[in-house]
């Protein structure tokens, strides 16, 4: 134990690549899979990056991986949809150096728009899955997958999901294997797929997994345990550590590689068992194949395709235990709320006041939704506000959104927002856009972008310009506006909302959560000046409390100084103490 750590699934997942000898790790920050790259970045043998977004991450990969190194490219389950592009296309292509895509699910959608199971890409795709239960397994088979991954000439996916991301376990790291560069070969054939060359790598990818799925009848990753065979269980990933603490004497047949599966190995397990049970979080993909092979099975019929399983939804579900559970503990709610000097609050409030409808992006400001401030419609997917508006636009005219602006910020702009935007301007729409400037990614825990002048290292890089890069496609109106000016953003909105032609506001301040952020001080109420209006209440800041006689309350110790309750108090009743020099406010 003396070598052993305890690592999140999402720290053995970038310590295994570094061990597999992966030379360029590319992502965009997406939870739960974000803290994959922030680990690797550690290492200084591999050139990590934050890519703009995923389809950019998965193609960086692909063209290290032709250049002869091993690559992995990480994101979040709709993520891969955004790389869905090349990730389909290089599975024809096959690799030169190791290619590996992690891929973090989300069952029970705890920060995702959906509960899509990445494995039902991977089979339309074609490409092999490996799933790990836990993070010493996420630190051996993600290693594991680079082999595969050169043995069989196709790109890997590992799959992994929110509870083994962002839980912790026992891993034994090893030594980095310097696994020499291959040379680069120039193949037409395999690697420009026009049809025709396509058309001959579809046949060796139906090969190639046909080969995979017999092999893969002798992996060690897909493991048999025989006990009490009245109970078989076939499973894998997170959901086998609820099988064996639910059902300890059942036999199981714990698969690593999900796809292809493994038919002889199935087949042979099922004949030594009474009763056989697939568990699988989500899609019945396992369920579904074993099924077509004319296996007799327990599977969906008792068991959810929503959300994570237990130890004791199984017991309820396969051994028919009454499970009594203890009351949980009481625990303070926090609802979904925007922090405490978040900008985005500020311009939310003179939306509402001007009563403005927002179409809607992915983000901290999604939470405009919610009340007290309720000023965001719909959310589709990333980038896609700007594009949504124009839709509307071109739908009903330019009177129907005359109260309708777009919402994005500015790391989901450079994302997918730049084409949409783009679109805007080629076909002549009108309409307003508010890119919302907070200086990061906020969302997955303040990570840099191509905005923020700075590399996923740190290093000092050129930023861009959001406010050039708007006016070179040609948009006359692009105005910038600090988040808090609201006097001067409402003049603006009024102004842009009634114009018949296309404009871009860009709302400039920090996320107060950044740590080179800095409170201007501490707001106070002075209680002989409140009428009790409401007026400061109303952007629903959690630093302010209504009192039982009426007065509102600022919470000291979370003010960030803001100002936006002072500038909302018509009768100077809030005023800022000033931070001291040396820290203090």
């Amino acid at each position: 134990m003396s070598n052993s750590k305890i690592m999140l699934g999402n720290a053995a997942i970038a310590q295994g690549a570094y061990e597999a000898g992966v030379k360029v790790s590319a992502a965009y920050p997406g939870t739960p899979s974000t803290e994959i790259s922030e680990c690797i970045a550690k290492y200084p043998e591999v050139y990590a990056e934050w890519s703009p977004n995923e389809k950019v991450a998965m193609e960086v990969a692909i063209g290290a991986s032709i250049a002869g190194v091993r690559a992995m490219a990480s994101m979040k389950l709709v993520g891969v949809n955004v790389a869905a592009d090349p990730l389909y296309s290089i599975a024809y292509a096959g690799v030169n150096g190791g290619l590996v895509l992690v891929a973090a699910d989300d069952p029970g959608i705890y920060s995702s728009q959906n509960e899509q199971d990445t494995r039902m890409v991977a089979r339309a795709a074609m490409v092999p899955v490996l799933e790990p239960s836990d993070s010493e397994e996420a630190r051996i088979f993600t290693k594991l997958a680079f082999q595969y991954s050169e043995q069989y000439d196709t790109p890997i996916i590992v799959r992994t999901t929110t509870r083994l991301s962002h839980s912790q376990g026992v891993v034994h790291p090893k030594e980095r294997e310097e696994v020499p560069d291959k040379p680069y070969v120039r193949d037409i054939a395999k690697n420009v797929l026009m049809p025709a060359n396509a058309q001959k790598r579809h046949i060796i990818v139906e090969q190639r997994m046909k080969q995979m799925a017999n092999d893969a009848c002798h992996f060690s990753i897909n493991r048999v345990e025989m006990r009490d065979t009245k109970i078989g269980i076939i499973t894998s990933g997170i959901p086998y550590q609820y099988v064996r603490e639910a059902i300890p004497n059942a036999s199981v047949l714990k698969l690593g590689l999900v796809h292809p599966l493994p038919k002889d190995l199935i087949t042979e397990f099922a004949s030594k068992v009474d009763t056989l049970y697939i568990v699988e979080e989500l899609e019945p993909v396992i369920e579904e194949q074993v099924r077509s092979w004319g296996i007799p099975l327990i599977g969906k019929e008792i068991f959810t395709v929503q959300g994570e399983y237990s130890a004791n939804m199984l017991r309820q579900a396969i051994l028919h235990q009454q499970i009594t559970l203890t009351k949980p503990a009481t625990v303070p709610q926090r609802p979904p709320i925007l922090c405490p000097g978040c900008p985005h609050r500020s311009v939310f409030s003179v939306m509402k006041k001007l009563k403005l409808h927002g179409a809607g992006d992915i983000g901290c400001y999604t939470l405009g939704a919610v009340a007290p401030l309720s000023v965001m419609d719909f959310n589709v997917c990333m980038g896609a506000s700007i594009s949504t508006l124009h839709g509307m636009e071109k739908a009903k005219g330019k009177a129907f959104i005359q109260d309708w602006v777009a919402l994005i910020g500015d790391s989901t702009f450079l994302h997918t927002g730049v084409n949409s935007l783009m679109n805007m301007v080629y076909n002549k729409a009108t309409g307003t856009v508010i890119i919302l400037d907070n200086s990061t990614t906020g969302m997955t825990g303040h990570q840099d972008h191509a905005a923020t002048g700075k590399t996923l290292q740190g290093e000092t890089t050129y930023a861009i310009n959001i406010y050039h890069l708007c006016k070179a496609m040609g948009i006359e109106h692009v105005y910038e506006i600090d988040a808090f000016d609201i006097e001067g953003l409402e003049k603006l909105l009024k102004q842009e909302t009634k114009r018949d032609a296309l404009s871009v506001i860009i709302t400039k301040s920090p996320c107060a959560l950044l740590k080179e952020f800095v409170p201007k001080g501490k707001c106070i109420i002075h209680e002989e000046k409140c009428k009790k209006c409401g007026q400061c209440l109303t952007p629903g800041c959690p630093a302010m409390i209504k009192q039982e006689n009426g007065i509102p309350k600022i919470d000291s110790t979370m003010c960030n100084g803001c100002q936006l309750c002072q500038k909302r108090c018509k009768f100077d009743a809030i005023s800022l103490i000033p931070r001291e020099k040396g820290g203090k406010s």
